[in-house]
């Protein structure tokens, strides 16, 4: 076990809710098919101008006031991102650090992973704390707005923007992650991509390289891969699991991955229906709804189940302590 606790989790949502019916007027779809084939049925876009690292320190915040903690209690930030954050070089976590108020009290970090980000900093953040070096504040950011245009409908239709944070401390006795589970497939064609302009030379976006099928038989096959990987390491079956967290990139698609691991509905939480596909932020979306909408309990078992976008995917399994 990696002896951690969860302290507190928290997710924003930047800007008024966008219906599927206006992003469909302006890209002359139905409203009706494209929400019964995504099952989004909103999402959010930032207001212009908004930064990441503001964002991210508004979740972080409300993530330490979940925990009772103030901010000069962290001893270091991951910040996530898929898509960049505001700045390519410092890092985005230093001036979500700074927006917080530290300065030469904590470190700060990125982490990208593509739509994994935030299962892999949650994995670095528990290995932090275990080996003395905590409260760690993992905080995901999604401007994915600003990676889409109605003329390539296909990734605008179901991005949105997200923000969500977690604080991990230390355990008490018999919390922590059970077991992890992460890998990488490079060798598979690209599905997902956000190019580098410095690269191009052009203005990119996100672009959907892959047919909906092949993204799904993929991503089913390495999600199911990470769950059994992780749930045979602790001798456990699903079945034992109290609560199951997935990426959630479409409703089509979450339900499809619910049925491959053999998990009910009642114990997990949807997000992309009213959040759409955020990115590295839905598992920390997930997480934050969980820990705030259901009965968790000590000793319950938390599996959170990653993929993304390299071909990345990972498991961690959790209990809960009391």
């Amino acid at each position: 076990m990696i002896p951690v606790r969860i302290l507190g989790t928290a997710s924003v949502l930047p800007g008024p809710p966008v219906t599927t019916a206006e992003v469909c007027a302006r890209v002359g779809r139905d409203a009706a098919e494209v929400e019964k084939k995504t099952g989004i049925r909103a999402r959010h876009f930032a207001p212009a101008g908004t930064r990441a690292a503001d964002l991210g320190a508004r979740a972080l915040r409300e993530a330490l006031e979940a925990a009772g903690l103030p901010a000069t209690a962290l001893k270091r930030i991951l910040f996530v991102s898929s898509m960049g954050g505001d700045v390519t070089t410092p890092a985005n976590g230093s001036r979500v650090a700074a927006a917080l108020g530290l300065s030469g009290t904590c470190d700060a970090m990125d982490v990208g992973n593509a739509c994994m980000g935030f299962l892999s900093a949650f994995d670095l953040a528990a290995r932090s704390v275990a080996t003395g070096l905590g409260p760690v504040g993992v905080v995901s950011v999604e401007l994915l707005s600003r990676t889409t245009r109605p003329e390539d409908p296909r990734p605008y239709l179901v991005l949105g923007d997200a923000a969500a944070a977690v604080v991990l401390g230390e355990a008490r006795p018999g919390e922590g992650v059970l077991g992890a589970a992460f890998g990488n497939d490079g060798t598979l064609p690209p599905d997902v991509v956000l190019e580098n302009p410095h690269q191009t030379g052009q203005r990119e976006g996100m672009r959907f390289l892959t047919p909906s099928r092949d993204m799904t038989r993929v991503a089913l096959g390495a999600l199911t891969r990470a769950a059994s990987a992780v749930l045979q390491g602790a001798g456990l079956t699903v079945a034992d699991v109290d609560w199951v967290l997935t990426h959630q990139p479409n409703g089509s698609m979450f339900a499809a991955i619910l049925q491959a691991l053999e998990v009910p509905a009642q114990k997990s939480v949807t997000v992309v229906d009213t959040v759409g596909s955020v990115g590295s932020a839905s598992l920390g979306t997930g997480l934050d709804r969980l820990w705030r909408t259901r009965p968790v309990k000590p000793g319950d078992r938390v599996l959170m189940v990653g993929v993304g976008a390299g071909v990345a995917h990972g498991a961690v399994l959790y209990r809960v302590g009391g």
